[in-house]
């Protein structure tokens, strides 16, 4: 009695129950990633995230590690935890947070065009003091003279820093009404 099967359709049955020992363990080297993210933070700002209590006390733990492999084992325990917890809504706290967000990156490039603009053009001031009324125009005017005198003299950009400072604060204030 010969035993007839067909072989894709069984590798096609297994692999649509579970994935491939590659693919978890991708999963698993991505959740240890997130938990050295989470070391890495600041206590303080860790906080602002809401980890359930066994993943933030082994976050404070793995801190206290010098050790090499005291710290790599840590690690491996705290992804193993991360595998218990929906790691999406770290995720997102963790983008917020470092600032590293689709809409993050969107609303510093969109800064960066607005210092450009403000110091190339004298019109582009009134515009900006259209779209944020709250702002404080004349420490731009002087911040503007200022970076503008900065790249004609090739000096350090403290007053384009300084600018830019002003504009997030301006759309920080804007975007909070």
């Amino acid at each position: 009695m010969a035993f007839d099967y067909d072989s894709s359709a069984m590798e096609n049955a297994l692999s649509d129950e579970t994935p491939s020992k590659t693919k978890r363990k991708q999963a698993m080297i991505a959740l240890q990633e997130l938990g050295a993210a989470l070391v890495e933070l600041a206590p303080a700002r860790l906080e602002g995230i809401g980890l359930p209590e066994p993943l933030a006390r082994a976050v404070a733990d793995a801190r206290k590690f010098t050790s090499h492999g005291a710290r790599r084992r840590q690690m491996q325990f705290i992804g193993r935890l991360m595998r218990d917890v929906d790691p999406a809504p770290i995720r997102a706290a963790l983008e917020k947070l470092t600032g590293h967000s689709r809409a993050a990156a969107a609303r510093q490039k969109q800064l960066e065009r607005w210092r450009a603009r403000l110091i190339e053009d004298d019109a582009a001031l009134t515009e900006f003091a259209q779209e944020h009324p709250l702002a404080e125009l004349q420490v731009l005017r002087t911040l503007i003279r200022n970076a503008r005198k900065e790249i004609s003299e090739a000096r350090p950009p403290h007053a384009q820093r300084e600018l830019f400072r002003l504009l997030r604060e301006a759309a920080e204030s804007r975007s909070a009404r």
